[in-house]
Parts: structure tokens; C-alpha cells; sequence
């Protein structure tokens, strides 16, 4: 039985998506299309202190790419109502208890660090990446580039002309959408590029969600710098493992408030800072004390 995560549910609606919208010649003829869209936005990296040797060699890469399909999805995408209940029946639960087993000694040590209940680590970490198993496949590199180009009109402009779907977003929906998004992804760009070069990783090769979060605990670029933590202190900050991932929910939830003994209306809240869903954040305790 596979669980459908968050993930998984957004990686099938891109899938149905592209089959929808696009002929096969439309697929090859996106995946050719060059990187013309990113030299403004290389322009802006290197103004912002970022080395100019290190960004023309991440966007001369033949694999990065402008994301015009999972670009779309900001523009025309409504989420599937995600099924909850999956992550509550015998065999989640089976699974989560397995997982606990598995790694119990790292999430009693980080229990004990952080003051937050190694059930509800579990569970976060069921939810978000069905217990690290669904990572997503997305370049996090070219979704959060492609989201940030939209500051530039005229990559606005060919991408509206290219747009297969017009009837359901209006122009100045499209524009005022586009904009607000590439504020947002250039945030986030910009954090996780500071990431993968504090940490020595290579941006080109990391992959996530169509929305660029990364990790067994799915943390947005910015909420990894403000919040991740080297729960194996091996000196790398990697949240593609599990030490560290623990640790790093961890210490999101107690930078907001959650101590030992937390009553539940506080743990709402706090957990509500993780994800802003009153379904996630009922999951989560639900999950919580059936692992009691």
C-alpha cells in the first residue's frame, strides 16, 4: 500500500496536467527551450553579492532549464483534496511505529535536545514525505529561477503568448500573480543558493517539489537557513537525512513556542506555523497519540 503524500499528490496533478495541455510536439519543443529567460535574473543574482564565476556556471548547464509546465501550475493549478484519513489507518500507522523502531535512538536524542515529542517529528515526517520516501522530482534550481524571471516583462510576455490555458486566468490576474510569485521565488532562490554553497552541495543536481521545498522535512530555502540544524554533527546540514531532518522540525517547532508538556490548543498553533492546513495539523496530532 502506498501512501499519497502532499507530494506525490501534486506530482500526479502535474503529470495529468501536462497530458492535458500539451501535444507531443509541445513537450519537445519546451524541453528546447533555452535559458534567455534567466539572464536578467543572473544579472540580478551577481548585483546581489552572489559570484559571477559560480552563476554563469549553474545557468550554462544544460540542465537548467525554464519549467514552463510546472511553471503553469502557479497559474492554473487547484490542488486535489488531499486524503488525510491514508495517514491515520492501520498501515500508516504500522509503518510511522517501524519508523520510530528504526531510528529510535536519534529521535530520543533529539527529543531530549529540543523538548519536542519524537511522535510528532514521526508524524510530520509521515505527512510531508511519507516517512522520506516521496522526496519529489522537481529541480529546485528551475523552479525557483523560473518563478524568479518573471520579474522580467518579456519573459512574462513569450510565456503568456506560449500560455495554453488563457481561459481560465485573466491577464491582469496573470500579471499580478507572476509578479507577486517572483518576489517570493527569488526569496527563496536566494537562500537556496546561499544553502547549497555554505554547505558545498551542487544547486543543478538537488530536486524537490514543484514549489522548491527540499528534504524529508520539506523545508522551504528560507525556512532551512533560519531553522535547519546538523542533527548527525557530522558538520553538514543535509535535510535529505534523517538525523537531520528530526533535528531540524525540532527546532522549528520550539523556536514557536513548543516545550514539553504543551497543551494541545498550543500545539495547534505552533504546528499550524509548519503548515497552515486545520486537516495537517489535526493529522498530526491524530498520528501523535495513536503512537502513544
Amino acid at each position: 500500500m502506498k501512501i499519497i503524500t502532499p507530494l506525490r499528490l501534486l506530482l500526479i496533478s502535474i503529470i495529468v496536467f501536462a497530458v492535458l495541455s500539451l501535444s507531443p510536439f509541445e513537450a519537445v519543443a519546451d524541453a528546447s527551450v533555452g535559458t534567455w529567460q534567466f539572464q536578467a535574473l543572473q544579472e540580478k543574482l551577481i548585483k546581489d553579492g552572489f559570484q559571477p564565476d559560480k552563476i554563469r556556471t549553474y545557468y550554462q548547464n544544460p540542465q537548467v532549464s525554464f519549467e514552463r509546465r510546472s511553471v503553469s501550475l502557479f497559474f492554473v493549478h487547484s490542488e486535489a483534496k488531499l486524503n488525510y484519513d491514508q495517514f491515520t489507518n492501520d498501515w500508516s500507522i504500522s509503518q510511522a511505529r517501524k519508523y520510530m523502531k528504526k531510528h529510535q535512538a536519534q529521535l530520543e536524542k533529539t527529543e531530549e535536545i529540543y523538548g519536542v515529542d519524537k511522535r510528532v517529528i514521526t508524524a510530520i515526517i509521515l505527512v510531508e514525505t511519507g516517512l522520506g520516501t516521496t522526496l519529489g522530482k522537481s529541480s529546485t534550481l528551475n523552479t525557483l529561477s523560473s518563478l524568479s524571471s518573471f520579474e522580467d516583462p518579456a519573459v512574462r510576455q513569450e510565456f503568456w503568448e506560449n500560455f495554453k490555458r488563457k481561459d481560465e486566468i485573466s491577464r491582469k490576474d496573470f500579471e499580478k500573480r507572476a509578479i507577486r510569485k517572483s518576489a517570493w521565488a527569488y526569496k527563496e532562490l536566494k537562500a537556496f543558493l546561499q544553502y547549497t554553497q555554505n554547505e558545498n552541495f551542487d544547486p543543478v543536481v538537488i530536486q524537490g517539489s514543484y514549489a522548491g521545498a527540499l528534504g524529508i522535512a520539506q523545508f522551504m530555502p528560507t525556512t532551512l537557513l533560519a531553522y535547519a540544524r546538523d542533527g548527525n554533527q557530522d558538520g553538514v546540514i543535509d535535510l535529505f537525512t534523517h538525523a537531520d531532518a528530526m533535528a531540524s522540525i525540532a527546532s522549528f517547532l520550539k523556536r514557536f513556542g513548543w516545550k514539553p508538556g504543551v497543551g494541545t490548543e498550543k500545539a495547534k498553533t505552533i504546528i499550524h506555523r509548519y503548515n497552515h492546513s486545520d486537516y495537517y495539523v489535526n493529522t498530526i496530532l491524530k498520528i501523535s497519540d495513536l503512537l502513544s
